[in-house]
């Protein structure tokens, strides 16, 4: 392809994809389809010789798109938002385009300079720590996912649990990770990645109203892990748990971990963006304590997936636990000591130029535009629990802090999951559920580009009218 024939095709795409958001609204949020529809369309093999792009735009309209579940559809509310942008989707196109590999300073130093000071910038915006910034002994990386982060803690933490043998020797000892039942499941595939098995992780059980982290129960697991010889390693503090957005209180867990030199991680993962507002920030009370902290813009901040911001008090300690550097990478740069090689801070070695898509969707949207954004999915979501506390067939789950809603139908959980099925059929929204103290809930969660205060209304007609429809339990 020639830069002419780019242009033209280029082009093309670009108006394929705005007519894409433009008529998302009228589209089915889920695909109508049954399973195996899109691989029962494609041809057996490659063509043999070159297309045209126009036809393969014809495919994507013919193929792919009736196969897909639209995440920026106004009427997605389920699991967490999964945000892209206009300034996100420019930004990718030229990282593409250009093609960097920013494994090094030196392969890249403009990759890596700018997402040094981009994470400056989003550690002042959410007013994180200063030991965070890059001007202190910490600073920040992006990380394809918050599973990634989860993933480089857990190996920070076992290399400090180690005294640093675990570089040499690799787990030679009993080690423990302790989290909430209420969090990710990332936190266990990291233990398990890490050799510590699924035995290694230490459930602490939570508050029954709040959902959050019990600091007595942490305290008691720790204590009672050493007392067997099993060395604490890593806790796992959630602002912000998958099911009912839930925080747990770092004030009280983080003085737990500096008493037993425990590596404390702050997953923020859908949360953390909500920081961008002052009023939003009481979940980071106590992130003083943390070791390491991240949360994802590709979830609530208008960036295209993938893109987590992930930072780390002390940044020696993560460059000696992960560091390797065969002769093939040694440059001048390198061995100065002056600059940041990003392969150090990440499991792979290779590194896209992600932090292009996120400084187009600063500069484009700035502070205020974010907060805008942000501050409008927390109110949309305020209107929806009001309607639900409203209506005596319902009840509230759980508080929503941010922009997610937990709620059910009094009573069983057949009703419940007739009423999920019945409002997702109707292809015009889309909610999932989780289980709160073993019963079924309905989640919604407020957070794509589009939706505005007529899809959440709509959202609530399509739910209020299935419960209607119920047969008697």
């Amino acid at each position: 392809m020639t830069p002419e024939e780019f242009r033209r095709a280029g082009h093309a795409v670009v108006d394929w994809i705005a007519d894409y958001w433009s008529t998302l609204p009228q589209r089915p949020v889920t695909s109508q389809d049954p399973p195996g529809t899109v691989a029962a369309g494609l041809p057996a093999g490659p063509p043999v010789t070159g297309e045209p792009v126009e036809a393969v735009l014809a495919d994507l309209d013919k193929l792919v798109v009736p196969g897909l579940t639209h995440w920026q559809h106004p009427g997605f509310f389920g699991f967490f938002p999964a945000n892209t942008s206009g300034p996100s989707v420019l930004g990718d196109l030229v990282s593409a385009g250009l093609g960097v590999q920013g494994m090094l300073w030196a392969t890249g130093p403009a990759c890596t300079e700018l997402e040094t000071v981009l994470l400056d910038w989003l550690a002042a915006l959410l007013d994180l720590p200063a030991t965070f910034r890059s001007t202190g002994s910490g600073g920040g990386v992006i990380q394809d996912s918050a599973s990634s982060a989860t993933l480089v803690a857990t190996l920070i933490a076992l290399h400090r649990a180690a005294g640093g043998r675990w570089r040499q020797t690799g787990v030679d000892r009993r080690y423990r990770v302790y989290t909430s039942t209420e969090a990710h499941s990332s936190v266990e595939k990291a233990a398990r990645i890490a050799g510590l098995g699924a035995d290694g992780v230490r459930l602490i059980e939570v508050d029954s109203v709040s959902r959050a982290m019990s600091p007595t129960a942490l305290r008691a697991a720790i204590e009672a892990d050493r007392a067997a010889g099993v060395v604490p390693a890593l806790v796992v503090a959630t602002v912000g748990t998958t099911s009912t957005t839930a925080v747990d209180p770092l004030p009280e867990i983080g003085p737990i971990c500096a008493e037993h030199a425990v590596f404390l991680h702050v997953d923020a993962a859908y949360a953390g963006a909500a920081a961008v507002c002052p009023e939003l920030r009481f979940g980071h009370a106590g992130l003083e304590y943390a070791d390491s902290y991240c949360f994802d813009p590709h979830k609530w901040l208008l960036t295209g997936f993938d893109c987590d911001a992930f930072w780390v008090a002390d940044a020696a300690e993560l460059v000696e636990a992960l560091s390797v550097l065969p002769e093939y990478l040694r440059n001048a740069a390198t061995d100065s000591g002056a600059v940041t090689d990003y392969r150090d801070w990440q499991v792979p070695l290779g590194r896209r130029f992600r932090a292009l898509k996120l400084w187009f969707v600063l500069r484009w949207y700035g502070v205020e535009g974010l907060r805008e954004h942000i501050r409008q999915g927390v109110a949309l979501a305020a209107g929806f629990a009001d309607r639900v506390r409203a209506d005596e067939r319902f009840e509230l789950v759980a508080d929503h802090p941010y922009a997610l809603v937990c709620f059910r139908l009094r009573g069983p959980d057949g009703p419940n999951e007739r009423l999920l099925a019945a409002v997702n059929a109707t292809g015009r929204v889309y909610l999932t559920h989780t289980r709160v103290d073993g019963r079924h809930t309905l989640r919604l969660a407020v957070g794509a580009p589009q939706t505005t205060q007529a899809h959440v209304d709509e959202a609530w007609e399509l739910i209020s009218r299935a419960a209607a429809d119920l047969p008697p339990s």
